[in-house]
């Protein structure tokens, strides 16, 4: 098929974005949020970019009560659907909603209906990171599994109600209570692997990380040889839905299991 152009006909080819020709794929992120796009941006194969668009959140303190975690939640949620909007205007194939927390938010039912409506503003597949773990840890054949996180308390709870729902045995979830959403960034290689060996056992299937702005992508991956069993780093299992979603059934090494395997 043929267009007209200013230099003659264009083909069906040249129409398709000189990058990104496999696939385009938005990423939405809180605006303090220095991880996700590194992380991903090292999981892309060629022919798919990364676009990202931001929400704004200020780096305000995390208040460890349970009123304080929900407001910065609410924060979060009130900048998703436009930055869900403002991604869309470079027409990504797919979209990945980067606010951990509130893919988890609500137990099953409410991620299943958060993702619907994003899916439904968008007009492309979304993927999140509850949904993305769930597919990930149910690839692997996981139950039992131990769960980090950088949240407070009221976080942990959150993720562990839905994960139980989802039909995991979570033996183990520990929160590092980082005190911003910096703090959390912040957080480096050497306490990631101190606390991935601290939650293991022989009584777990799985570790699963939760949290887009923990950097734990290459630690996980590194993890997984040294415990001999799946660690999945957030940002990783999302991006690896989305890969497969979008039809991007790539196997990239040195990224962990989920990304060779399946």
């Amino acid at each position: 098929m043929t267009s007209a152009g200013p230099h003659g006909p264009r083909t069906k080819a040249q129409r398709v974005d000189a990058l990104g020709y496999r696939k385009k794929i938005g990423i939405v992120v809180p605006s303090t949020n220095t991880v996700v796009g590194p992380e991903c941006e090292a999981l892309r194969p060629r022919g798919v970019t990364n676009h990202v668009g931001r929400l704004t959140l200020e780096n305000k303190p995390i208040e460890a009560s349970d009123a304080g975690f929900l407001a910065h939640v609410q924060r979060m949620r009130d900048g998703i659907f436009p930055a869900i909007d403002q991604v869309m205007t470079c027409a990504p194939d797919h979209v990945i909603m980067a606010v951990a927390i509130e893919a988890f938010t609500g137990g099953v039912a409410g991620a299943a209906a958060l993702q619907n409506e994003l899916a439904k503003r968008a007009g492309v597949g979304v993927s999140m990171g509850s949904t993305a773990a769930t597919a990930a840890l149910t690839a692997f054949g996981a139950k039992r599994i131990a769960v980090l996180t950088p949240h407070q308390p009221k976080g942990d709870e959150t993720v562990a109600a839905y994960l139980t729902e989802a039909g995991f045995d979570v033996k183990r979830i520990v929160g590092l209570r980082c005190a911003s959403p910096f703090a959390i960034a912040q957080v480096q290689p050497a306490t990631l692997r101190t606390m991935l060996r601290e939650i293991d056992g022989d009584d777990i299937d799985a570790i699963l990380q939760v949290g887009t702005n923990l950097a734990n992508g290459a630690v996980a991956a590194e993890a997984e040889r040294w415990l001999g069993k799946p660690v999945l780093a957030m940002n990783v299992v999302t991006y690896w839905d989305a890969l497969r979603r979008s039809g991007i059934d790539d196997r990239l090494y040195g990224f962990g299991r989920v990304l060779e395997e399946f």
